[in-house]
């Protein structure tokens, strides 16, 4: 998958069996894999607010599945002991459509047939539209696998995903679960740091930038006051509403501010969003994952906002690594629709009902689907890591490590 950062494909590969109503993953190892330069200018030139064409949309779809093609490849050569039997593909968000908080619809690129043409290997993908065919937001999926992952803490946890776009589950004893987009994660940061360093940077490197600024008052009350945070869950927003042109309106109406004041604010509107967006449910612990966690400016703004009785974890608690968490969760997502088994959470997204999400597109022998499944599973095990487990890697690491001929075949 590539989330909407849009600076890398990652992809994961897990071993996953269900017992009963628990399901059972053992994590292989994620390869992350940037996208090519050309790429990624086109990707990003293409993206609200900029103007695009029929063509661009064409030439993204096929660049993009190719690129996932690639990934899909390495990941099988370097993290599986065999063929894997599935792969699940998220695709790239490029467009969220959202009207009066209602999903119309969704759009994510990268075609499904360069990855099975590939790899060879059966494909699953597509997997937002039909939660919002049957009236949901289409997100956040991941909250499926959150409350899966939540379901035995102590308290009200929550799970937090710091992409491009922030979103939380909330597990609440006694009540319906919730999830939403709480709002820009590293949206805005990355379209500011890019922006006023005139393009020497995509992203204020472990936030130093931020880190030496101060928060402009008046510029952080007018970010606040957009509308988006005040509406009820579920919601979700995108980069449709949190780009680089909604940054720069609110900029002008200030004047020249220094870039690290800039960057503080808005590390700080994130930290303010996400906190504000939790408080009510009273949670008692954030177990935040994504891209986001490796700024300690952000991580700091955000534990202040939270609060000393509301301590903030890393995922690696639920088991999973934090640059990993939402690949593998879409790896169970397409375990339970090879299986025949909803993907989705109503509470969490509004959709009518419990829904098999996604497609599938063969690979080059014959589809051939298990039994369906007769139990949803209600929980998720992740394996302990275990000497000579496949290491999370920026995708420069050997092709063929060693233990991986020891492990299972991928399910």
């Amino acid at each position: 998958m590539s989330g909407t950062s849009c600076d890398a494909v990652d992809a994961a590969a897990a071993v996953l069996r269900q017992d009963g109503d628990t399901l059972h993953l053992t994590p292989l190892g994620l390869l992350a894999t940037p996208y090519p330069p050309d790429l990624h200018r086109l990707l990003t030139g293409a993206l609200p607010p900029h103007p695009t064409t029929l063509a661009d949309a064409c030439r993204l779809d096929t660049l993009i599945g190719r690129a996932f093609g690639r990934a899909a490849v390495r990941a099988e050569r370097a993290l599986c002991a065999g063929p894997a039997d599935l792969i699940a593909s998220h695709g790239q968000t490029v467009f969220h459509w959202v009207e009066e908080g209602r999903v119309h619809g969704t759009l994510q690129l990268g075609e499904p047939a360069w990855i099975a043409e590939a790899t060879g290997r059966p494909v699953v993908s597509g997997f937002r539209p039909r939660d919002v065919a049957a009236g949901g937001q289409g997100a956040p999926l991941v909250a499926l696998v959150d409350l899966m992952l939540l379901r035995d803490r102590p308290g009200t946890p929550a799970a937090l995903n710091l992409g491009g776009i922030a979103n939380a589950t909330v597990a609440a004893p006694g009540r319906a679960p919730t999830a939403f987009d709480t709002g820009p994660g590293n949206a805005l940061l990355d379209a500011a740091a890019l922006a006023l360093t005139d393009g020497r940077l995509d992203h204020d490197h472990d936030g130093l930038l931020a880190a030496a600024g101060t928060v402009h008052g008046p510029l952080l009350d007018h970010l606040l006051a957009e509308p988006y945070y005040a509406r009820p869950a579920p919601k979700t927003t995108g980069r449709e509403l949190f780009h680089a042109g909604y940054l720069r309106a609110a900029l002008d109406a200030f004047g020249p501010l220094p870039t690290p004041d800039v960057l503080a604010t808005l590390t700080r509107l994130t930290a303010r969003t996400v906190a504000d967006a939790l408080r009510p449910h009273r949670v008692t612990e954030v177990l935040a994952s994504g891209g986001g966690t490796r700024n300690p400016t952000l991580t700091a703004a955000l534990r202040e906002e939270l609060g000393p009785d509301t301590p903030l974890r890393p995922s690696e608690e639920l088991g999973l690594p934090a640059q990993a968490k939402e690949a593998y969760a879409f790896a169970v997502l397409g375990f339970l629709t090879l299986h025949g088994l909803a993907g989705n959470e109503p509470t969490c997204t509004g959709a009518a009902g419990p829904r098999i999400l996604g497609s599938l597109t063969p690979g080059r022998a014959p589809l051939r689907l298990p039994a369906p499944g007769t139990v949803p599973p209600r929980a998720l095990r992740v394996a302990p890591t275990r000497p000579g487990t496949a290491p999370e890697t920026d995708g420069h690491g050997p092709e063929r490590p060693e233990h991986v001929a020891r492990e299972p075949r991928p399910v």
